[in-house]
């Protein structure tokens, strides 16, 4: 496991980092040891960022490390909940890392007002990409980029969306492309490959277990959502 500080990110928060646009300003929500807005300042990647946290011993931490790297000046440690922390106008990118995808979607929704002018979106869910995929397409943001990585045997997805027109990604495969990720599902590397044949053989041992249940009008449901995305993985995967 990598040991991280402001020097050295993790594979995951460095792919985070990769897609912040030099001379942004940037709100990093959920900061934990607001490791990722150090690295960028420390780099002169980004003039000035805002570590938001909610709990107050991240909020600490946070605090701590940005006062002992001698950054109070360009980064401003904030507790509150979501984007809360940012006022309209403040930043140009927003990055949110660590979290479901239901959560980081939830987290945007709640703050969308404060959205109108922040150019980038770096959003890296650990679980359900899927959930932050739909809600950029409900409100008008465009998926630009995506990244997957594996670290530590867990599999990541880093999604960069921007304003503009969400549709413009998803060609004619909108929901296969929800699920697998447009840009994943083209570069088809061998962590994608690996990802989806393991949700396969998942949802396969999920549909045998479904097989033998009562044949209730949700179990139908669920047997038919699962051969559904089965069917999608393999015409991706090529099995």
């Amino acid at each position: 496991m990598v040991k991280m500080n402001t020097e050295k990110l993790s594979a995951r928060l460095q792919a985070v980092a990769d897609f912040i646009p030099k001379g942004f300003k940037l709100a990093d929500i959920g900061s934990d040891h607001a490791y990722l807005p150090c690295y960028v300042v420390k780099k002169g990647k980004v003039p000035f960022a805002i570590a938001g946290e909610v709990v107050e011993g991240p909020f600490q931490s946070a605090l701590n490390q940005v006062t002992e790297e001698e950054l109070s000046e360009q980064i401003s440690v904030r507790k509150g909940n979501g984007l809360e922390v940012i006022e309209v106008n403040e930043v140009d990118c927003i990055t949110i890392a660590g979290m479901g995808g239901a959560l980081i979607s939830n987290i945007l929704e709640a703050g969308k007002e404060k959205l109108s002018n922040v150019k980038r979106l770096i959003l890296q869910p650990n679980i359900s990409a899927i959930s932050i995929r739909e809600w950029l397409l409900q409100n008008d943001w465009e998926l630009v980029n995506e990244k997957i990585l594996e670290e530590d045997g867990k599999i990541y997805e880093v999604l960069v969306a921007e304003q503009g027109n969400p549709h413009q990604s998803y060609t004619n495969e909108l929901h296969k492309g929800l699920l697998l990720g447009p840009f994943l599902m083209k570069e088809k590397n061998n962590v994608f490959i690996k990802k989806w044949q393991d949700e396969k053989r998942n949802w396969e041992r999920i549909l045998s277990q479904l097989a033998e249940a009562n044949g209730s009008e949700e179990v139908q449901s669920k047997i038919m959502e699962l051969k559904e995305k089965i069917t999608m993985v393999e015409e991706v995967l090529g099995n």
